[in-house]
């Protein structure tokens, strides 16, 4: 909000006289101009007048409670941030006010720190959704980039991935599509399938690496009635499903050998038979494989099948992975957002510079798929509104990036027990570094100071000394 500390009106609505008393003259030494009310009657009547910036409002009130006021001006309040006042903050009311639209919750009694930190931040976050959306409106909206986040990009790379599937879409070549989990590769298949001749023709997904190999070959191929327990019909494989279209073939690497010969039998003929079955079917598919597996090594190690490999790497496509294309996280991210704030109907929802800065600073080991995750998380933790980076979780390094922990004892594996005292000393430590300042230490933490407050509840932490 772009008013000065001297201007801002707060409006306080208690029937409790000591509460309401005591939360006016805790904000008035503050600096902030303070309304008061009674019940919900008197809160309605100040907020409509449109002189308020920011409501503390109670949830139980007489003549009209804290609920039935958000309801009242849920539409008319994208620029007033309201804290609930409730009893309980677990309690149905306080999650219905959450849903409702309200900023955050204060729990009786109160901390006054707390409040303070409470009321300071809606209110700093309200002056940064007005600073982002005057950076939206200078910028525009364009329509000139491509629909899927995961192949939204300018970086070299990127352009690149995008040159070649311009240039191989129109033939029939098989593509081999490799990068990392979480680049993009079912999309770059998508692509490919929707820029050719066959895109009115069927794209058929399958993923190599979630069934048996019993199950594939049945699936890739069908079976015919009885050819074994449970096989009470016959049934079309995703070969004759793709006919005169497009195969995708997607963990390709995860193949077993006995598995790669039959693929590649029907590479080299176009013909196959179903799993039971003496007939002979012919297939016109055009096939396209990924995989996040290094075949090279996987060849040396006589996994993979060297002239299956040959068979597929007529065109490769490699997908840089998110940190290789940092000057695109920006972008993507910015993306996502806007499409959450369109499913979900959150006008207000944004990233501050600071959260699009944090999201940069990243190592993102899951890429894409992991940024989409830790958005629409941070989205619904900041309940529409703009993003900061106390709503963002940081990223863990995956298991085989970190050094190999400990022999545990039979007795010590009970990985919440562990994981809890962890939590614990890491808080406490924390909140000694700060020397018991909760602002500060929630800060150090990356959490909020309302998640602090109940960490230290659960733990049960005090200042030694």
């Amino acid at each position: 909000m772009s008013q000065s500390l001297h201007h801002t009106v707060i409006l306080v609505a208690d029937d409790d006289r000591t509460i309401r008393g005591n939360l006016a003259m805790l904000l008035s030494a503050e600096g902030y101009k303070v309304r008061e009310a009674e019940n919900g009657r008197q809160a309605a009547d100040a907020l409509s007048q449109g002189e308020v910036h920011l409501a503390l409002l109670d949830l139980k009130m007489p003549e009209m409670g804290g609920l039935d006021v958000l309801r009242q001006f849920g539409d008319e309040l994208e620029e007033t941030p309201v804290i609930v006042i409730t009893a309980f903050g677990g309690s149905q009311a306080a999650i219905e006010a959450m849903k409702l639209g309200a900023f955050d919750y204060i729990t009786k009694p109160f901390d006054l720190d707390e409040v303070l930190f409470t009321v300071r931040r809606a209110l700093t976050q309200q002056s940064l959704i007005a600073q982002v959306r005057a950076m939206e409106l200078a910028r525009g909206q364009r329509d000139d980039e491509p629909i899927d986040d995961e192949l939204l990009g300018r970086t070299p790379a990127m352009l690149e991935v995008f040159k070649t599937i311009g240039r191989v879409a129109a033939t029939d070549e098989p593509v081999l599509i490799l990068g990392e989990s979480g680049t993009g590769k079912e999309l770059v298949a998508s692509a490919l399938h929707a820029n050719s001749p066959r895109c009115d023709r069927p794209f058929i997904k399958v993923n190599c690496a979630a069934l048996s190999t019993t199950l594939l070959e049945s699936e890739l191929f069908g079976h015919e009635r009885g050819a074994f327990t449970g096989a009470v019909a016959q049934r079309i494989g995703r070969f004759e499903q793709a006919h005169t279209g497009t195969l995708f073939l997607d963990e390709v690497g995860d193949m077993d050998l006995d598995m790669q010969a039959k693929l590649l039998r029907v590479l080299q003929t176009g013909r196959f038979e179903r799993v039971g079955g003496s007939a002979t079917v012919a297939t016109d598919v055009r096939i396209l494989a990924a995989t996040n597996r290094d075949l090279d090594a996987l060849i040396a190690d006589e996994k993979f099948r060297e002239d299956l490999w040959y068979r597929l790497n007529v065109v490769t496509i490699t997908l840089p992975p998110l940190r290789a294309r940092r000057d695109d996280i920006a972008l993507i991210a910015e993306r996502v957002v806007a499409r959450l704030a369109e499913k979900y109907r959150w006008p207000r929802l944004a990233l501050s510079r600071e959260a699009v800065e944090w999201l940069v600073a990243q190592p993102w080991h899951g890429n894409v798929r992991e940024l989409q995750n830790v958005l629409a998380r941070a989205a619904a933790l900041a309940r529409g509104r703009l993003i900061l980076p106390a709503d963002l979780t940081p990223v863990p390094a995956p298991a085989a990036a970190r050094s190999e922990p400990p022999a545990l004892s039979a007795g010590s594996l009970q990985l919440k027990s562990i994981l809890a005292d962890t939590e614990r000393r890491v808080i406490a430590q924390a909140l000694a570094q700060a020397k018991w300042n909760r602002t500060q230490a929630a800060r150090l933490l990356g959490i909020s100071r309302r998640q602090l407050f109940d960490k230290i509840r659960q733990y049960e932490l005090q200042p030694s000394g």
